[in-house]
């Protein structure tokens, strides 16, 4: 029978809308993207691989053409499609309503290549029945200009990555990835790192004071703090550069000994209030959530990754629970207001509704209004409680639902109010102390909603209140004194600070911005301390070789730009064409990518990797990570000392002192610790790659085939404090624990990942390290009696249970596998990070362990010897058709037409 075929992105989107669509249609997903260019040699056209540019699979030379191909595992999948199709007398692309999804409309319509049959447009920012029979009753065709520029964004992206990480592989090591906004966040993080080194603490004194209004007022007790000195203002934290020196002139640098003494001076002295100022408070409502201020709030409240979050948001979009969440607009529709409206009045009184509504403008360039702010889908809002969600998807949806809300409500209002006040010390110093307090007398949207900080500073509903004191009044003081305070560096970037920022500098989407976290974090330029992002070293020779040698593609203005230059080939303002042949080949004083890499003239990896730290001593990137090295004491034939420097600690905790405790118990170098009482051989302390160990020294004629024995230092253990008696304990393992009833031996023993048991091949772990030695027979029985942690037996035994994973529903749990602890979700597996631990790890970290996983697509597996190649070559004619036909199908819109047309005469492969 005829139908109507709906292709939409996912299996889940195709369930929600086939069953509003009903009979009559047929709804299929397209499960993601469909073509792309070619990722490696194996996917390349045989056609174009003999091509100048064909391992871009962009051809520069001929308008910067794409060749496009169907990834191996998804050509059943359109074969499906297609089957589908012949049955259907109207098609309807349903892909998302930003750029990305036109491009796979475009995608689809192209590689489908429909014959006679209309090609309509379906777009919705809900998936509720009445948005999806709406957008059936008025489909529009599809928008070539957004299509141009997500292809100008992709070829673009193509062209810096496959052209600057072959640099990166020649100068700094094999295996690295640049990329056009990717290497942009990394400097960001690379820059604040190089503020935190250049910053120099200084240390400044205030006076505290507690002062009693008196027995009159019902606020009696109240803090102030010191505000100036015979006129003069007191230094606090924001008066000091990055030199620890004060910036300006005519301000009070206390130290400890004359805050000690003007606090003693002020202990008898009778206070009078100088001065108050008291000014209403108000504060607005937030703008609805747009995709990065709901990355950024979900991360600082619900302590989520970009990534958790936006995985998150996409469930409750297909579900039906929230608008589109990828969006950079603040607007709400008419019927969004009016529902936010009605819970207003139901759940918090009609004095909480503003007599009109409210819009809001997004102050975010180019930013598409047509789009609507992330919000509760429908007509009517479901509370949180009314959803029947759980766990993160419950999470986030309440903070949707109350950010919308809130956004409907009335303003919060108050008082804020400063207070001075003044005495004389004993020594005739005029000292000023001043307070400051808020009253909030109406909290209005903080009723529903408190917006939550990057930093310490006090949230908007919080209040501070000071007794109602008058010019004149005197007061006195419960206590005086002094505090001692020490400047602080610039605070490392969060995932939430770090998109404020790319936000900010209008560098990048809203979209890419998940995405670019993870993959700064799992390419090794940026770790995690906490919720901080610290970069690797090797970030540093990354940053360094880009802007020694790409400043332009580097430059934060340049990549904002070029953002600017995409917005205007969506809006059909610029042509793709001329732009790509700017960033590519140049023009006028302009230099392109292409000449930058073919002309980079002598570039000094050494240089590259080189930091020096001070005294002679440098940092190194290396093959194997970084190390420091410093000059030798011997002539200049020595070696120069060397030590590796620890994965976890930052580079501005790489002081001088920090190198020479390095450099003092370097890699290679042995602390003697005595003669082994049984075997008479030296034995000594080291500490290598793996960590510290112990061996014994060989003598010099021993055979070749002779090992020495050797022994992991135990956690509580270090090289400083080892002793000669641990060292041989240690030596002695493995230890033979007792044999079973089969005979079989058992020993305990120390490895990489910790101690353990072995009975043949069937090792268990164990839990503490002191049970290599104290372990009995019983005790080990009666773990090989608990069914197999790991491997094809009974089902590992769970380390501990974390709930239900925000992707795929599925249980999380931490198990102990052979490389370690891992999370799992009975699908995918994602091994603890070295910042990770059984009892700190959450649902949050493990969810986005897993998405990153998931991220990479599933595990290869390694073809059979001997299997017979499946694939066919497609003949020529079907291709010739399918350009034809692809031309057809958009001849309902002029514009849109002619660029289609151009599109498919040159058919991407």
């Amino acid at each position: 029978m005829a139908h109507k075929l709906v292709i939409v992105e996912s299996p889940k989107k195709a369930q929600m809308i086939g069953g509003y669509l009903g009979s009559g249609y047929v709804v299929e997903s397209s499960i993601g993207h469909i073509r792309d260019l070619p990722n490696n040699a194996a996917d390349t056209p045989a056609k174009i691989k003999d091509k100048p540019w064909g391992r871009l699979a962009v051809d520069v030379d001929n308008g910067f053409e794409p060749h496009y191909v169907v990834p191996r595992d998804k050509k059943s999948h359109i074969a499906k499609l297609k089957k589908l199709l012949k049955d259907a007398d109207e098609l309807y692309l349903a892909t998302d309503e930003d750029r990305e999804g036109e491009a796979i409309a475009w995608h689809l319509l192209d590689e489908l290549a429909p014959k006679n049959i209309p090609v309509k447009r379906m777009v919705f920012h809900e998936i509720t029945k009445s948005a999806i029979l709406a957008a059936a009753d008025a489909p529009r065709e599809l928008d070539m200009d957004l299509v141009e520029a997500q292809e100008t964004r992709r070829i673009l992206d193509r062209l810096y990555g496959y052209e600057v990480s072959p640099v990166l592989w020649r100068k700094v090591m094999s295996g690295l990835s640049a990329g056009r906004v990717q290497s942009v966040a990394t400097r960001l993080v690379v820059d604040r790192e190089r503020e935190r080194m250049k910053f120099k603490v200084a240390s400044y004194w205030d006076l505290e004071g507690t002062f009693d209004a008196g027995s009159s007022h019902e606020q009696r007790m109240f803090p102030a703090k010191l505000h100036s000195i015979d006129g003069a203002r007191v230094a606090r934290g924001s008066d000091f550069g990055q030199d620890g020196v004060i910036k300006k002139d005519g301000i009070v640098h206390l130290d400890r000994a004359r805050a000690e003494a003007l606090a003693g001076a002020l202990q008898d002295t009778t206070y009078d209030v100088r001065s108050v100022e008291s000014k209403p408070y108000r504060r607005s409502p937030y703008a609805p959530f747009r995709t990065t201020t709901l990355q950024q709030e979900a991360g600082r409240k619900l302590g989520m990754s970009s990534s958790v979050t936006m995985s998150v948001a996409q469930r409750l979009y297909e579900g039906g629970y929230i608008t589109y969440m990828r969006t950079d607009s603040t607007t709400l529709s008419g019927t969004a207001i009016g529902a936010a409206r009605d819970q207003v009045r139901e759940l918090y009184g009609a004095e909480y509704l503003p007599d009109a509504p409210r819009t809001y403008t997004s102050k975010v360039k180019n930013a598409q209004e047509a789009h609507e702010a992330i919000r509760p889908a429908g007509d009517s809002f479901r509370t949180p409680a009314q959803t029947g969600l759980t766990g993160d998807q419950f999470r986030l949806y309440e903070l949707i639902w109350m950010r919308t809300v809130a956004s409907q409500m009335k303003d919060a209002t108050g008082q804020s109010v400063s207070i001075r006040i003044g005495g004389a010390a004993s020594t005739g110093e005029d000292a000023v102390f001043s307070a400051s307090g808020r009253v909030i007398t109406f909290h209005g949207f903080l009723k529903a909603y408190v917006e939550g900080t990057d930093d310490s500073g006090a949230r908007d509903d919080q209040e501070t209140r000071l007794p109602d004191l008058t010019e004149g009044e005197p007061v006195s003081a419960a206590s005086i004194q002094a505090a001692g305070h020490e400047t602080k560096p610039p605070a490392r970037y969060t995932e939430p600070t770090l998109i404020k920022e790319l936000e900010e500098r209008e560098i990048g989407r809203p979209s890419t911005y998940a995405s670019i976290m993870g993959t700064i974090v799992n390419r090794g330029y940026v770790y995690k301390k906490g919720s901080a992002l610290v970069p690797a070293w090797l970030a540093f020779s990354v940053v360094r070789l880009l802007e020694e040698h790409f400043p332009r593609q580097i430059s934060y203005e340049f990549t904002a730009r070029m953002e600017d230059v995409l917005d205007d080939i969506a809006g059909g303002r610029r042509d793709r064409k001329s732009e790509l042949a700017e960033f590519y080949f140049g023009g006028g004083e302009i230099e392109g990518l292409h000449t930058l890499v073919n002309e980079l003239g002598d570039i000094d990896a050494k240089e590259l990797a080189t930091f020096p730290i001070g005294e002679g001593i440098d940092l190194r990137v290396g093959r194997y990570g970084p190390y420091v090295e410093g000059p030798t004491d011997g002539d200049g034939d020595a070696a120069p000392v060397r030590a590796n420097v620890p994965d976890d600690l930052p580079p501005d905790e790489l002081t001088v002192a920090k190198a020479k405790e390095l450099l003092a118990n370097p890699a290679g170098e042995e602390a003697v610790l005595g003669i082994h009482p049984d075997t008479g051989l030296e034995v000594v302390a080291k500490n290598g790659r793996f960590g510290p160990y112990v061996t014994e020294v060989l003598p010099e004629d021993a055979p070749k085939s002779a090992k020495p024995r050797t022994g992991s230092l135990f956690k509580s253990m270090s090289l400083d404090t080892v002793s000669l008696e641990e060292a041989v304990k240690l030596l002695s393992l493995p230890r033979v624990v007792g044999a079973g009833e089969d005979g079989e031996e058992i020993t305990a023993q120390n490895g990489r990942y910790g101690p353990y048991l072995k009975r043949g091949t069937d090792s268990r772990s164990l839990t503490h390290e002191d049970q290599i030695f104290d372990i009995t027979l019983d005790q080990a029985l009666a773990i090989y009696a608990q069914p197999k942690q790991r491997g094809r037996g009974a089902a590992t035994a769970p380390l501990k249970e974390l709930g239900p994973d925000p992707v795929s529903g599925q249980p999380v749990v931490v198990k102990a596998g052979r490389f370690g602890e891992y999370v799992t979700d009975g699908e995918y597996n994602a091994t603890l990070r070295k910042d990770d631990t059984v009892e700190s790890i959450t649902i949050e970290r493990a969810a986005e362990l897993l998405q990153e996983r998931r991220d990479k697509g599933p595990a290869k597996k390694t073809a059979k010897k001997g299997a017979k190649k499946a694939t066919k070559k497609a003949p020529t004619k079907k291709t010739t058709a399918k350009k034809a036909t692809a031309k057809k199908a958009t001849t309902k819109k002029a514009p849109a037409a002619k660029k289609a047309a151009t599109k498919t005469a040159a058919k991407k492969a």
